[in-house]
């Protein structure tokens, strides 16, 4: 069991340290998506804040960006899966902000004013 984990251990620094690797790295494939995960860390960061700071036009604006940037990741060839992560996270916590954004704005506040 241990000779197959360190067989395994073995391929894994040899392909780190292979070319390919390194080269991606260095591409644009993987540090344009790493700088685009700011977005959906910044909006869970947002999660515990107050929704009447939410931006109601911007993040209907973030749900359209992330959903036209997840079919360009999956269409681009070789497919940009960790573009696509991004943008799938991305959309799935704009939707969040959405959701909080209509219960606080028209959803609460009609129940408050009805009151």
């Amino acid at each position: 069991m241990s000779s197959k984990v360190g067989d395994l251990g073995k391929k894994l620094v040899e392909q780190l340290k292979s070319k390919e690797f390194r080269n991606y790295l260095m591409s644009t494939h993987f540090w344009g998506p790493v700088a685009n995960w700011g977005i959906p860390l910044a909006a869970i960061a947002d999660f515990g804040k107050d929704p009447k700071y939410i931006s109601g036009k911007m993040t209907i604006a973030l749900c359209l960006y992330s959903a036209m940037f997840m079919r360009f990741a999956w269409k681009v060839q070789p497919r940009n899966m960790l573009l696509f992560a991004c943008h799938f996270t991305n959309e799935g916590t704009q939707l969040i902000q959405l959701t909080r954004f209509v219960n606080y704005n028209y959803t609460k506040k009609g129940e408050e004013e009805q009151k």
